[in-house]
């Protein structure tokens, strides 16, 4: 295995040209997202009035004993270690043949 692998990260935010945008008109920018294929569809105000808000279901606190090496491994990672965490148990869960939304009993 050859040395550690680098990634590198943009401070600057999204890479937009900024103006470009800024100067478009309305319809423009509606013929620009019918014709990008990965864009996602215009939202108006009939989408919204007929929006429904679903809340995801609420964690649920726990004490939970871990090996101090591996709750460090995910601290070292930053903020949100504990969002990671639960994303790596819902991946082993989901590749076992769990399911999302799926209770013990």
């Amino acid at each position: 295995m050859k040395g550690k692998r680098t990634v590198r990260r943009s401070k600057q935010g999204n890479r937009t040209e900024r103006s470009r945008v800024r100067s478009m008109t309305d319809e423009e920018i509606d013929r620009a997202i019918r014709e990008d294929p990965d864009a996602a569809p215009h939202l108006d105000a009939e989408w919204f009035k007929n929006a429904r808000l679903i809340p995801p279901d609420p964690k649920v606190p726990i004490s939970l004993r871990i090996d101090r090496d591996v709750l460090d491994w995910f601290r070292r990672g930053g903020p949100r270690y504990q969002s990671r965490i639960n994303a790596v148990l819902r991946a082993f869960m989901e590749a076992h043949g769990g399911r999302q939304g799926q209770t013990g009993q």
